[in-house]
C-alpha cells in the first residue's frame, strides 16, 4: 500500500483528492504511486507495522525497522524522514484500508444511502479490531504511552480531511433534498461518529453501525 510522497499527510491530501473505489479512485491512486520506490516504502511499512504489532510502538526503532525490512537504516530515513513521519504513514496506510471498505459498502448499496453508511461503518469498525497500529492508538487513549495518539486525536485534522473527502465524493450521486452546507454538516457528523467509535470501541461493531445509521437517517433528507 502506498503512502504520502514525503511521509506527510498534508502532501497526500493536496495531491490525492479522489473518490474511493473504481478507476481513478483512492485505492487506484494509492496502488499506482511510486513505482520501484513504492516497493521499498511498502517493505518498510510492512516491517514497521509487524514490529508494532509484536512489540508496540514505544519499542519501535528506525534501525529495527531497517533490519526487519532488509534495507539500510539510511534508506528508512530517506523514505520517511523520521520516526514521527513513519508513524503518520503507518496510520495513513491503515486508513487507506478502511477507505477501501467504505468504497465496497457504497458500491453494494448504490440506491440506499443509509444502508451504505451502515455497511461502511460496520466495515471500518469490524476491520479496526485487527489493525495493529490503530490498536496501539486505542491503547494509548486508554492510558498507555504512545506518540501515535495525537495522529487520531489532537492532530487528526488532515486525516479527517481524507475521510470526509472520500465520503463526500461517494455520496454525491445520492439525491438528497438539502443544501450543500447541510449535507456536508450531516456527513461530517457521521465521519466524526465513526472516528469516535474507533477511538473508544465498545460492544459489537454491528450495533455501533446500526446506531450510526440511525443518526444518519435522521439527518439526511432523501429527495
Amino acid at each position: 500500500m502506498g503512502t504520502p510522497p514525503d511521509g506527510k499527510v498534508s502532501a497526500w491530501v493536496d495531491h490525492n483528492a479522489f473518490p474511493v473505489g473504481g478507476a481513478g479512485s483512492y485505492t487506484d491512486a494509492v496502488s499506482e504511486h511510486g513505482g520501484a520506490a513504492e516497493s521499498t516504502r511498502d517493505k518498510i511499512l510492512s516491517a514497521a507495522i509487524a514490529l508494532t504489532e509484536a512489540d508496540g510502538w514505544a519499542a519501535l526503532t528506525m534501525g529495527g525497522v531497517a533490519g526487519r525490512a532488509g534495507v539500510s537504516r539510511q534508506t528508512v530515513y530517506n523514505e520517511f524522514g523520521n520516526r514521527d513521519q513513519l508513524g503518520e504513514a503507518m496510520v495513513l496506510t491503515e486508513l487507506a484500508g478502511f477507505m477501501g471498505a467504505v468504497g465496497t459498502a457504497f458500491d453494494e448499496h448504490p440506491d440506499d444511502l443509509v444502508a451504505a453508511i451502515r455497511a461502511a461503518a460496520f466495515g471500518v469498525l469490524d476491520a479496526a479490531r485487527n489493525q495493529p497500529v490503530l490498536q496501539a492508538v486505542v491503547s494509548a487513549s486508554q492510558g498507555a504511552e504512545t506518540e501515535l495518539l495525537p495522529l487520531l486525536t489532537t492532530q487528526a485534522g488532515e486525516i479527517m480531511v481524507i475521510a470526509k473527502t472520500g465520503i463526500r465524493e461517494r455520496t454525491a450521486a445520492y439525491a438528497l433534498d438539502m443544501d450543500q452546507r447541510s449535507r456536508d454538516a450531516a456527513l461530517d457528523t457521521v465521519v466524526r461518529l465513526v472516528f469516535s467509535h474507533l477511538m473508544r470501541p465498545g460492544g459489537d461493531p454491528a450495533d455501533a453501525a446500526d446506531d450510526i445509521a440511525w443518526v444518519a437517517s435522521r439527518m439526511l433528507t432523501l429527495a
